[in-house]
């Protein structure tokens, strides 16, 4: 039974890191077609906001009980992540930026080992190391970072951001009172919306835009489509798989698995934007994902002075 949830957990982070993988190749023609990154951040919070409010009044009880979890996905883990991530990605190409965004599992174990002073396997420790050797190589850190300076430092805000993400997805799904992951995203969404509304100004957006089209590489696509990717397949349903793998997981072993995202996202801006990479590049992805594979094979810390099991494989027991 722990072997299915965890596989299950694996399979859901997998979908998870596709979804959230597009949402860079969907987004970055709306940006170029004149909407400003923050809109389009909001459009993203607030689409998914909406289509999630029916939700809302069933979920109601988490204002009360978890309300400092609540205010703290919906304006990191929503609202930083993405108003960060897609102001990078307006800077620098779609896959560099997400692969910054990805050193977020890296800060993520740094955070759980030195201020949480808890233990993290061996695996996950190692596809973290791999990850960030990856990372280096797709930013090619030897050539004195030739990206745009402040488009690699706004990717290593929304890692920060995003390492929160995993840790605010797993509060409390050991306790008693463990809260409904929907109704997390719901109203992590609701805050997030109120959060960008302050800071994107939505009623500046250029609404000619989504009523004509933008440019996916070759193809002109109508921007409403693209809107519609974003919030449905690369948010609402993203955030919705992915808090859960974290659930059956553990934010360690979910962190780097979900760096598949970012060779997803390269892959497709390759194939849909032109974005071409060069070898060193596409060697740092592969590493990305040598690292993901080596952090999925984590195993449970065995207590002191009990030999590790060989094949029992669940939870991590590093919660928060």
């Amino acid at each position: 039974m722990q072997a299915s949830g965890r596989h299950a957990g694996l399979g859901l982070a997998l979908i998870a890191a596709i979804a959230f993988g597009s949402s860079g190749v969907a987004a970055k023609p709306l940006i170029e077609a004149g909407l400003d990154p923050l809109h389009v951040v909001w459009l993203r919070v607030a689409g998914a906001a909406l289509v999630l409010s029916p939700l809302a009044w069933r979920h109601r009880d988490l204002v009360r009980r978890k309300p400092l979890l609540l205010a703290g996905f919906g304006i990191v883990a929503v609202a930083g992540v993405q108003a960060f991530y897609f102001a990078s990605l307006s800077r620098i190409p779609v896959g560099v930026a997400l692969l910054l965004e990805y050193l977020g599992p890296a800060l993520l174990l740094g955070w759980i080992r030195f201020v949480q002073r808890k233990p993290v396997t061996r695996a996950a420790a190692a596809g973290a190391a791999v990850a960030v050797v990856g990372l280096a190589c797709v930013v090619q850190i030897w050539a004195g970072l030739s990206l745009d300076p402040l488009g690699v430092l706004l990717g290593l805000a929304a890692a920060c951001c995003q390492a929160f993400y995993f840790v605010f997805a797993d509060q409390g799904s050991d306790g008693d009172d463990v809260p409904d992951p929907i109704g997390v995203i719901t109203y992590g969404m609701i805050v997030g919306t109120l959060v960008m509304t302050v800071i994107a100004r939505p009623w500046g957006i250029d609404w000619q835009v989504l009523g004509g089209e933008a440019a996916l590489g070759d193809l002109m696509v109508p921007a409403y489509a693209l809107v519609g990717w974003v919030v449905l397949i690369a948010t609402v349903f993203a955030y919705l798989t992915g808090v859960v793998s974290v659930r059956k997981l553990s934010p360690q072993v979910a962190g780097v698995v979900a760096c598949l995202e970012a060779v997803v996202a390269t892959v497709l801006a390759w194939v849909l934007l032109g974005e071409h990479l060069s070898t060193w590049q596409i060697i740092g992805g592969a590493l990305v994902l040598g690292g993901a594979f080596i952090a999925q094979t984590s195993r449970k810390p065995a207590p002191p002075g009990v030999a590790e099991p060989v094949a029992a494989l669940d939870h991590d027991p590093s919660k928060v």
